[in-house]
């Protein structure tokens, strides 16, 4: 099990791609949380098996229709040993 920090930025808000991402992960099996920033980007917290976070990283380059991801940046997380995967309010 890890624990990755993503930061998804281009328009990534507004086009439902938090509740997109959240129902990918649930499908997944991975744990962890995404929420809007007010800046402009997305950003979550994903908890599981490296390759089902790789498999779900790729995913989120797409999104759901209307979006368009620009970047995604990774970065090692600790593992706060939460549970399920939850919508976060905006930060």
């Amino acid at each position: 099990m890890i624990a990755v920090r993503l930061l998804i930025g281009g328009r990534v808000q507004g086009v439902g791609y938090r509740a997109w991402f959240a129902a990918e992960a649930r499908r997944r099996g991975l744990t962890g949380w995404v929420r809007n920033r007010r800046e402009g980007t997305v950003e979550a917290l994903l908890r599981g098996e490296a390759d089902v976070i790789e498999a779900l990283v790729a995913a989120a380059h797409r999104g759901p229709p209307a979006a368009r991801v620009d970047r995604i940046e990774v970065s090692e997380a600790p593992d706060d040993g939460g549970e399920g995967f939850e919508v976060w309010p905006t930060v």
